[in-house]
């Protein structure tokens, strides 16, 4: 009886397929640095209300038919469905860091266990790795984070819907009891969201992003896909697909015009996200949708029934590809090389790894395989595939050394390695010792300096000698990863100790987004001091963001002014150490002059 029951409640929705296509292509497009997906990590949002929804709306047909939850043949499914694919991705990481940077994978060790038991979303948080602000090597496993808080969904959701269905069995009540949750988890983001700083910490949270999950799950209690009836009015049919046409139209101007920055994203825009992914969802698994039919196209429903194999291997495919985090962005070859080797992967992975371990015929599959020769070509094709990946970093590596090793070692030894990087010891800097002479009648006045002070992060540490030369008796004071919003707090702490200058120069900026109430804020109470906010030149996202951000603000008051280090230094890549950050010795003194310019212009 239950098998009757059950046969006509499935149904294949093609249009649910579409829609993971757009998510997993934004979000490749996205890790591809490309301009017009620069909001493509929304990709993961849509993600986990399809999830929410699917699980859900699987677990209350289960309910139905047999009115039980088979809780551990759920874990089972999902375990196969998903395990094999990361761990043979996880397996070929390893041995490509192994022939190419065996310490490299040393240091990754615990990305790698929190993954295989999807926690690394809380071991990033915990070890506080930003997901948007890196200037040391990027892990190539570091998008798993999204997968932990999808597995911990499918591990407590089954248990909690249970007990939900138990004790409020009517679908009002349930859909209440969600709504609440999601409320709660929504909230949890804006409270715990901090306006001008890192949003990693809810960005990852589990608890942070439980809210779009659940609204997922919420729309399977009140719109169930095995309910929904494909008889229905032309009118209906039409308001249906306008309303999914117009929702699918604002994601995608979600995914072109949205910066990962903006404080709205996490004040509201994620849950405004996840409130147009359930309306396009809820169009896409009516029967009677012609928009579902149209994104049930074939191509988007191949790269849809892909999604999850070219979301595991695109990231490690990038990164290690491209070893170095701070290089410029691929040209359209390269792109097109890394798509081939992306899409190559995931279907070798799907089509022997994923799909056979689903199904249980893991065994006969490559019973067959071997039976009709297929296993030699397949084994030549992983070798190849795997000694091109080591032979392209290998030579990248190599490149990188022999470029270095011909620079000259003042340069070689500039800037700050990775462990300085990772410090954050208060080190201010007020040595006014050095002194020489200049022509300039400026910066021949004695001790000219003491009326200026320059806070700023570790690119103020690389030009520390250089202007203490130039302008004696100035106040520097630098922090290694440093943000705007520590401004205000070393302002205050000089101006106590007698030590801010008439003349306040601000070079922070490089290590992320800040919050321009809270640069405004501090402005104002500065109005008697000629302030200089200085651009900066890093090869982040966060860059052009930082800047028109530095140049609205000073637009607003009579003493600022800018000092566009950004323009000045533009195709000067000798003022930059291998990072693109730090300076050379030649590029500190050039920096350094820049900025005794600009005070000149002033006096």
């Amino acid at each position: 009886m239950s098998g009757k029951l059950d046969q006509p409640m499935k149904r294949y929705m093609p249009g649910i397929d579409g829609l993971r296509a757009i998510s997993v292509l934004a979000v490749i497009a996205y890790h591809f640095d490309l301009k017009w997906a620069q909001g493509g990590l929304l990709g993961v949002g849509v993600f986990f209300v399809l999830s929410g929804y699917l699980i859900t709306d699987q677990l209350l047909m289960e309910w139905t038919v047999n009115k039980r939850i088979l809780i551990w043949n759920f874990w089972m499914k999902r375990f196969r469905r998903l395990l094999p694919a990361m761990l043979s991705m996880l397996i070929l990481v390893a041995v490509w860091l192994v022939a190419t940077e065996p310490t490299r994978l040393l240091s990754l060790k615990g990305d790698f266990i929190s993954s295989v038991f999807y926690v690394n979303n809380w071991f990033l948080i915990f070890h506080e790795v930003s997901y948007f602000e890196s200037f040391g090597p990027v892990s190539p496993i570091g998008h798993l984070w999204s997968l932990s808080i999808e597995e911990q969904f499918y591990v407590i959701w089954p248990i909690a819907l249970f007990i939900g269905i138990r004790f409020a069995p009517r679908r009002g009540k349930l859909l209440l009891y969600l709504l609440v949750l999601v409320s709660v988890s929504a909230m949890a983001m804006t409270l715990m969201y901090v306006p001008g700083t890192d949003p990693s910490r809810v960005y990852y949270g589990t608890d942070t992003r439980a809210f779009a999950i659940l609204i997922g799950a919420a729309l399977a209690v009140g719109w169930p896909s095995w309910k929904l009836s494909e008889k229905t009015s032309p009118a209906a049919r039409i308001s249906l697909d306008m309303i999914g046409a117009l929702g699918l139209l604002v994601l995608l101007i979600l995914i072109h015009r949205t910066n990962e920055y903006e404080d709205s994203l996490y004040q509201y825009g994620f849950l405004s996200l996840s409130l147009v992914t359930a309306v396009i969802i809820a169009v896409l698994v009516h029967p009677g949708s012609h928009l579902g039919k149209i994104l049930g196209c074939r191509p988007l429903t191949w790269l849809g029934k892909h999604s999850y194999s070219l979301y595991i291997w695109h990231y490690p495919v990038i990164i290690l590809m491209r070893p170095d985090a701070n290089s410029e962005r691929l040209g359209f070859t390269e792109i097109l090389l890394q798509l081939a080797i992306i899409v190559l992967l995931s279907v070798l992975s799907y089509k022997y790894i994923e799909e056979p371990i689903r199904r249980g015929n893991f065994r006969a599959k490559w019973r067959v395989i071997r039976r009709h020769d297929r296993f030699k070509p397949m084994i030549g094709l992983s070798v190849t595939l795997i000694s091109f990946f080591i032979a392209h970093s290998w030579i990248t590596n190599a490149t990188k050394v022999q470029s270095e090793m011909a620079q000259p070692a003042s340069i070689q030894n500039t800037g700050l390695n990775d462990d300085q990087k990772m410090t954050d010891l208060h080190q201010p800097f007020t040595n006014d010792n050095q002194q020489t002479n200049h022509d300039d009648d400026f910066v021949n006045s004695t001790n000219i300096g003491n009326s200026i002070t320059l806070i700023g992060d570790s690119l103020t540490l690389d030009v520390d000698s250089y202007v203490k030369e130039l302008l004696p008796g100035i106040v520097v004071d630098g922090l290694v990863g440093r943000q705007m919003s520590c401004a205000q707090e070393i302002v205050d702490e000089l101006q106590l100790k007698g030590k801010l200058g008439d003349h306040i120069i601000i070079e922070l900026g490089t290590n992320g987004v800040f919050n321009k109430s809270k640069l405004r804020s501090m402005l104002d109470s500065l109005q008697d001091k000629q302030l200089y906010l200085v651009t900066t030149r890093v090869s982040k996202s966060w860059q052009n963001t930082v800047n028109d951000a530095l140049r609205e603000v000073a637009n607003d008051y009579q003493n600022v002014k800018i000092i566009d280090w950004y323009s000045a230094s533009e195709n000067r890549s000798e003022f930059f150490a291998k990072d693109g950050v730090h300076l050379t010795p030649e590029g500190a003194r050039f920096y350094a002059s820049l900025l005794v310019e600009h005070l000149k212009q002033n006096e």
